[in-house]
């Protein structure tokens, strides 16, 4: 049995862990356009701040590969897949043959259509790559000011980083708040105060319109009211969109992601998505969804690496959450977080409780814990998540939930959870 992953992140290593765990003689190829071994994306932004250095990137030892019996196929591109000869096509010409497949290529960044996009000094920042080149033009122009566009969570942790090398940074956000996808307006208001804290310029409601440039690079941008900034370096960081272009035309379907079944097999068979790429159950929105986290990536690669190895695993679905640390405030949202106001069937019960900058919003559908924000104290997001994840009742903890101090409640609602029959 040869076994094929496309991908070298969290999903194709789990897969090539639960593999090797049903399987120990297949022979298992991976294939990345990436050069370095398995590394912790979220790591980039502290990578570029000279928090960790290259060897602290490490996700798994650098001999992963060899104690696993792994042919990895590191720097090389996947241009075809096709499904009905079992083949993949490299940018070389060499071909791989497949008895199972696993899809595990990630998101790309979104980049938008602009003038100016391509000039040298712009960048995205989703990969190793992308935080070394970018530390590379910080030091080598003398930059003295960065626009990220985009608020959200890989604007803010570029921001930080960029921020970090010492350069002035300047955030413009489309949205009304950044982490707009995520936090509500006051969960957000407490952020873009720390933000604005550490000297760092908030342009909201607004976005970029056209990256000015000369010979030298990057000179300055336009944003969409013609206000004209000039800067040295910018980061476009708007999101990111599943990798898809490898399956056209092989007849698997396709909606935002790579469809996938509860055993994360796509239409084709002996085809499996895992990751970012992935369109998965979602738990909380009873429907196929992308939800491009780690935890979740790492599942969906477990799940589709016994089935790929004949052990029957079935994926339960997941929940979007988030944790993150700005500027030493800890942040936390999990499940829903931003119900639709404007939903007439939307009868949502929202507890909140936000004093001496601590914030916590409880969103509860028919007494059951569906979503949480937190932000300041965090302490207690492993708790909400079992609550949401096995949809405990909490009528009779409210009260708990919005204390000022949980400890004081914690003995009851860790009883509650060692009590649940799941």
């Amino acid at each position: 049995m040869h076994y094929v992953i496309i991908g070298n992140s969290y999903a194709g290593v789990s897969a090539v862990e639960a593999i090797r765990e049903a399987d120990p003689d297949g022979e298992i190829t991976i294939i990345s356009n990436e050069r370095y071994s398995v590394y912790s994306r979220p790591l980039i932004s502290y990578y570029l701040a000279g928090k960790v250095d290259e060897e602290g990137m490490c996700y798994r030892p650098k001999d992963f590969y060899k104690k696993m019996n792994v042919n990895a196929m590191l720097g090389r591109v996947v241009i075809k897949v096709d499904t009905d000869k079992q083949i993949v096509t490299l940018s070389d010409g060499d071909t791989v043959s497949y008895n199972k497949l696993l899809i595990a290529t990630g998101g790309k960044p979104f980049v938008p259509s602009m003038k100016g996009v391509n000039a040298k000094g712009v960048f995205t920042f989703t990969t190793f790559d992308d935080a070394k080149n970018l530390y590379e033009a910080a030091k080598k122009t003398g930059a003295k000011h960065a626009v990220i566009i985009g608020g959200g969570l890989i604007g803010l942790k570029a921001c930080e980083g960029v921020k970090a090398l010492g350069l002035k940074v300047t955030i413009v956000e489309l949205g009304e708040r950044v982490l707009a996808l995520a936090l509500d307006e006051e969960a957000g208001k407490i952020v873009g105060r720390r933000l604005k804290e550490e000297g760092i310029d908030i342009i909201t409601s607004h976005t970029v319109n056209e990256i000015l440039g000369d010979e030298d690079g990057v000179c300055g941008v336009i944003l969409d009211d013609g206000r004209k900034m000039d800067c040295e370096l910018v980061v476009v960081a708007i999101g990111v969109r599943p990798n898809i272009d490898l399956i056209k035309d092989t007849g698997i379907k396709v909606n935002r992601g790579i469809v996938t079944d509860e055993y994360m097999q796509t239409s084709v068979k002996g085809v499996y998505a895992a990751g970012d790429v992935a369109e998965s159950y979602d738990m909380i929105n009873c429907r196929g969804n992308v939800i491009a986290i780690v935890p979740l990536a790492y599942d969906q690669g477990r799940i589709a690496g016994y089935n790929m190895a004949g052990v029957n695993r079935k994926y339960a679905g997941g929940m979007s959450m988030n944790s993150v640390e700005i500027y030493g405030i800890p942040v936390m949202t999990m499940g829903m977080t931003l119900p639709d106001k404007n939903d007439e069937n939307n009868k949502k019960e929202i507890l909140i409780y936000n004093e001496k900058g601590i914030y916590r919003k409880f969103i509860i559908d028919d007494g059951v814990l569906v979503g949480a924000i937190l932000v300041g104290e965090v302490d207690y997001g492993g708790i909400l998540t079992f609550m949401i994840r096995n949809k405990m009742n909490i009528n009779h903890l409210k009260e708990n939930l919005i204390k000022g101090d949980f400890q004081v409640h914690i003995a009851e609602i860790e009883s509650e959870i060692s009590n649940f029959n799941f």
